[in-house]
């Protein structure tokens, strides 16, 4: 199991060139960042694990600017959006984006990504409706493979409609789209069509059950389980002990680092670097 590293990316996190390459020389295989663009000031969406709504999430820095430098510090380290909201942003100027990321990084990219939770942010940015975002998602994801992957791409969709274009330079590799989801509609999607399952270990009730039944659920899909990686993004209490569970779950990743008191504090996530790096080998 390869052990990833998330971080909110604010002003007052370690910077991301110095981050990745500690990140690097510790062992730990990918450095994940997420994205909001903005916070709506109003807003009727409630935050997920309820509360307030955390001061980090209002000074999120543009995630594929961070990540390219984190790209220039570094030469291994594999560079993940986690997650990435695709359907905020216009298409082709995104998939650009990715590619060049991609092509300056040596082929280094991973794009998690998801539907979101917040429905005031979704709707001051795109006209996709909200109640089928998840339709919406599948078809942002196969239009952005279609550029990536097509000498003349074109894509037919509900949502997304275009005929064939130039659309260069190609990335390096065509990069991995993993699907952050937890709810079943979700889930089934992720199962359908994506190449990763991204979800967060405290939202799964049991995360050993919730693993089968999403390799059935591929398996219904005629899709290969063991072909479908899965992410688990650790916001428990990390420790040896439930990493190396979560390994013998059959994850093939774990990223730490994450949890919310880890948010704006480096001071915290220095020795937390320093002391997960002593059991990367044992995972």
């Amino acid at each position: 199991m390869h052990l990833g590293f998330s971080s909110m990316n604010t002003v007052n996190d370690q910077d991301p060139a110095t981050l990745a390459r500690i990140l690097e020389d510790a062992g730990f295989e990918s450095l994940w960042y997420g994205e909001h663009s903005h916070i709506p000031r109003c807003r009727t969406t409630a935050y997920p694990p309820g509360g307030e709504l955390p001061e980090p999430y209002k000074e999120m820095m543009d995630p594929y600017i961070a990540l390219m430098a984190a790209a220039s510090a570094t030469s291994t380290l594999k560079l993940g959006t986690g997650i990435a909201l695709l359907m905020e942003r216009e298409l082709f100027s995104q998939a650009k984006t990715i590619a060049t990321l991609d092509r300056l990084s040596g082929g280094r990219v991973i794009i998690g990504t998801g539907v979101g939770w917040n429905q005031e942010e979704f709707e001051n940015v795109t006209s996709l409706p909200w109640k089928r975002r998840y339709l919406a998602m599948k078809e942002t994801v196969a239009a952005t493979r279609a550029l990536l992957r097509d000498e003349a791409p074109e894509y037919h969709g509900e949502f997304i409609d275009f005929d064939p274009v130039w659309f260069e330079p190609k990335p390096l590799h065509v990069p991995d789209m993993v699907f952050g989801a937890m709810g079943p509609l979700g889930v089934r999607h992720a199962a359908q069509w994506a190449d990763g399952w991204m979800p967060v270990d405290v939202a799964l009730p049991d995360v050993a059950a919730s693993i089968k039944d999403f390799r059935r659920q591929v398996s219904e899909f005629g899709r290969d389980p063991d072909k479908v990686e899965i992410t688990l993004v650790v916001m428990a209490e990390v420790t040896p002990d439930i990493l190396k569970h979560y390994r013998d779950c059959g994850v093939s990743r774990c990223n730490i680092g994450v949890g919310m008191q880890n948010w704006n504090k480096p001071e915290i996530v220095m020795p937390m670097i320093e002391e997960y790096a002593k059991i990367i080998s044992e995972l």
